[in-house]
């Protein structure tokens, strides 16, 4: 078993976007994902790295055509338990650096909100990327989420008081952060995922900050009555695609054009 897997076996993945604080950034991935694709008549989405279907299953039930593509068989397991059949989702196994299971330009949108989470070589990104460009159709759409590297030297390294343990081997002299499989998460800054994009024919379209100043008051949004926390989410739209505010993110989301002509 892998370190990946032995990190889902044992989480509750499911619970982690229905939190107050969680929902910023499902509400705001989601606002983006409509965007994308409710132009569309009948919009083909595949979605890498799927988890327990938080995303795909709620697209599938707004009744768009949905393929979800999980590495962790504990989390594909509760993603199909939650399905009742009526849904126009097919749910299977599968590696985001191996897209093989598709034909080239199969789909309208293609999402990896995960797969970036957890890969730690160059080699591996560009594969994954690659992947994805390969099964979008021309003019469709890539949405690519990342974990952001400096909210966790704030909050991990100084508020949670891990700076003598980190700062020999895990940090480098820029206060970027290594990543190994053992640390599970891979945390990137804007110019590793511009980086990235350049080996493509791509477009962006926005860089969003998906979650924003969330995690850093967690617990004072998960306590907001109804009316704050709409309030929040209006000055957090308002705010996720300022550039100047993105590297502070948790998470953000590169939502990506495939070139036509290619």
């Amino acid at each position: 078993m892998s370190l990946l897997e032995e990190y889902y076996n044992s989480r509750e993945e499911e619970n982690r976007l229905l939190s107050q604080h969680g929902q910023v950034e499902y509400l705001t991935t989601m606002k983006y994902i409509h965007e994308c694709i409710s132009h569309l008549s009948t919009p083909k989405v595949l979605e890498v790295g799927a988890g327990t279907g938080r995303y795909s299953i709620a697209l599938a039930r707004e009744g768009y055509s949905v393929t979800a593509v999980e590495l962790v068989q504990h989390n594909l397991d509760i993603l199909r338990s939650k399905l009742d059949g009526t849904e126009p989702l097919t749910a299977i196994r599968g590696d985001a650096l191996d897209l093989s299971a598709f034909q080239d330009r199969s789909f309208d949108l293609t999402m990896l909100l995960g797969p970036m989470y957890h890969l730690y070589t160059l080699k591996d990104k560009l594969q994954a990327l690659s992947e994805a460009v390969r099964v979008t159709r021309p003019g469709g759409y890539i949405l690519v989420a990342y974990c952001m590297n400096e909210p966790t030297i704030i909050q991990y390294v100084f508020l949670s008081g891990h700076l003598d343990e980190v700062t020999n081997t895990l940090l480098t002299e820029d206060w970027h952060c290594k990543s190994e499989p053992k640390e599970i998460f891979e945390l990137v800054r804007t110019e590793d995922i511009a980086l990235l994009n350049s080996r493509f024919p791509l477009d962006r379209v926005k860089l969003v900050a998906t979650d924003g100043a969330a995690h850093y008051i967690s617990g004072f949004i998960d306590e907001m009555d109804q009316h704050t926390f709409s309030k929040w989410m209006e000055y957090h739209f308002a705010t996720c695609e300022r550039q100047d505010l993105i590297g502070a993110s948790n998470h953000t989301l590169d939502i990506l054009k495939v070139r036509e002509g290619q």
